[in-house]
């Protein structure tokens, strides 16, 4: 049956399949980077320079593989080109998992340190990414080109039309993958499954495509099958665990990979909560009892405030960064007598409030601390009219980086407006000194919104210092000496910080680095941090 202008009626029924595979394939590209940050995480981490590394590789890959399909179009099936593409793409992005441990290991070993991770991070992420991803986005990349010039050939009509209907689906392909891999498929799936249904969906499409333009799919269909089946029953592969480490608990949430291990190695045997498994460090920290924590953990400076107030009766307590509750198990057993316990605890990962009232004794209910999971720290506070004796602020992405938003002159400003008179901020620092450039930043924008000196204390046995600043009164130093002041029964535990080298008071710079809301460079000061780290660690200072 022809047109009236002659042409031949074009097949719908072709047509639509053709826009469905686009829209596949717009989907399967989506799926495949926002994942792979996630699948290089346990190695690399997920800073903004892997993001931005991982995304790089995908926009170079995607800009060749448009080209080469480009220069393929011109072929007599473009249909079965892309069906093949398409195939290949999958069969790939099924098998990621299972290659990504080998590969990311070539440029970071196992167990290796913090000071030691700079340079990998940044190159290392880079070339796995190209190893990993380019061949697979490369082919999705012919997708768009390919399936215009099929469309045009079925419609025998325009190319801008035929591009434009190829550019809309796709896109919207590239949508769904965006709210289907963050919301649905890696938290109800994990990572594995994500990639293998990209994949058999990008096999299934390829197939589709395939079965259309009549070039045989018997053979093609077998080998996707046998390649799938390697794919979904390939052993898993992540960082390993220690000698005397077992794991309890695996979780992939919207935001991370999540694990829960115990540690007999301690006295006593010690839960952790580790968030990408990367590096040597850890989020949470659970003992059988509440109260202090063994040598070098910082959690236990969150406790000081309370015994240098000599607080009697209602003390109340933010956690911005509540994680599994380490810090409310501290407190909750580390407080004077006369003291009764309120407490507000921010978790912006629902999952690891799941997981930390399963395996680390965060309590269901209890009428002494609320818990609010899902919430941004800054939103909370926002939320929260105080005032608070304390703000203890332990949010830290990317393992060891705060939040850019979280440590701003405008933040810390609302932080003081939340507390009462005399009330402290404690914050968690991650550095390598007093001169760390995060630690040093960090302590100069808190001194310059509370228009007070800080107080900065090493903590022992680890690479963290913790902060204190109060609103509207002396920090606990002794007039004369400057001295720490007693904090009773915690004396003991203080006894370290009183020798050269543990304890500095930090006034205001106006000259020194002030972090803002417009610009926070938290990311940039981190490098530097780790870098600056790695050359005293080489030199032999590094405490």
């Amino acid at each position: 049956m022809t047109a009236s202008t002659g042409e031949p009626v074009p097949s719908r029924g072709r047509i639509a399949s053709i826009l469905g595979v686009a829209f596949v394939g717009g989907a399967g590209t989506m799926t495949v980077e926002l994942a792979a940050v996630r699948l290089l995480a346990p190695w690399f981490g997920t800073s903004q320079i892997v993001w931005t590394n991982v995304i790089a590789v995908v926009l170079l890959a995607l800009a060749a593989g448009y080209l080469a399909g480009a220069r393929l179009a011109s072929r007599p099936e473009p249909l079965a080109l892309l069906g093949r593409a398409l195939i290949g793409a999958g069969l790939l992005a099924a098998l990621l998992p299972a290659v990504a441990p080998f590969v990311s290991e070539l440029f970071v070993p196992r167990d290796v340190a913090l000071h030691e991770a700079a340079g990998l991070v940044t190159w290392g992420s880079l070339a796995a990414s190209c190893l990993l991803f380019l061949p697979p986005a490369l082919l999705l990349g012919t997708v768009a080109p390919l399936a215009v010039e099929a469309v045009q050939h079925s419609e025998h009509g325009r190319a801008g039309r035929a591009g434009g209907e190829v550019l809309c689906v796709s896109t919207l392909g590239s949508l769904a993958g965006v709210f289907g891999t963050s919301h649905l498929w890696i938290p109800w799936l994990g990572l594995r499954g994500t990639f293998l249904l990209a994949g058999v969906v990008l096999v299934a499409a390829g197939l589709t495509g395939l079965l259309v333009a009549r070039a045989g799919t018997r053979r093609a269909a077998a080998l996707a099958a046998v390649a799938l089946a390697g794919a979904a029953f390939w052993p898993a592969s992540t960082p390993r665990l220690g000698p005397k480490t077992t794991l309890l608990a695996r979780a992939e949430s919207p935001y991370q990979t999540l694990r829960v291990v115990e540690d007999t190695s301690w006295d006593e045997p010690l839960r952790f909560l580790q968030v990408n498994e990367g590096f040597d460090s850890y989020q949470s920290v659970w003992a059988p009892r509440t109260g202090l924590l063994p040598r070098g953990f910082y959690y236990n400076d969150f406790a000081l405030p309370a015994f240098w107030s000599e607080a009697q009766g209602p003390w109340r307590v933010l956690v911005l960064g509540l994680g599994a509750g380490t810090a409310w198990r501290v407190l909750a057993g580390a407080h004077p007598a006369g003291v009764e316990l309120f407490g507000v605890g921010i978790e912006l990962d629902p999952v690891v409030v799941e997981l930390a009232r399963t395996w680390l004794d965060l309590p269901h209910e209890d009428p002494h601390l609320e818990v609010a999971g899902g919430l941004d720290a800054r939103l909370g506070l926002r939320q929260l009219a105080g005032p608070f004796d304390e703000i203890v602020l332990d949010c830290y992405a990317n393992q060891v980086e705060m939040p850019p938003h979280l440590v701003t002159l405008e933040f810390f400003a609302e932080v003081r407006e939340r507390l009462g008179p005399g009330g402290w901020l404690v914050a968690n620092l991650g550095g390598f000194g007093f001169e760390d450039p995060i630690v040093a930043a960090v302590a100069n924008t808190v001194a310059t919104a509370f228009e007070a000196p800080v107080l900065i204390l090493r903590v022992p046995a680890a690479r963290n210092f913790t902060l204190f600043a109060r609103r509207d009164a002396a920090l606990p130093l002794d007039a004369e000496t400057g001295a720490l002041a007693s904090a009773g029964v915690l004396d003991d535990f203080l006894a370290a910080r009183r020798l050269p080298g543990f304890a500095r008071v930090v006034q205001a710079d106006p000259v020194g680095r002030l972090l803002r809301d417009d610009h926070a460079p938290v990311e940039a000061l981190q490098r530097r941090s780790i870098e600056e780290g790695r050359e005293r660690f080489l030199e032999g200072v590094l405490p």
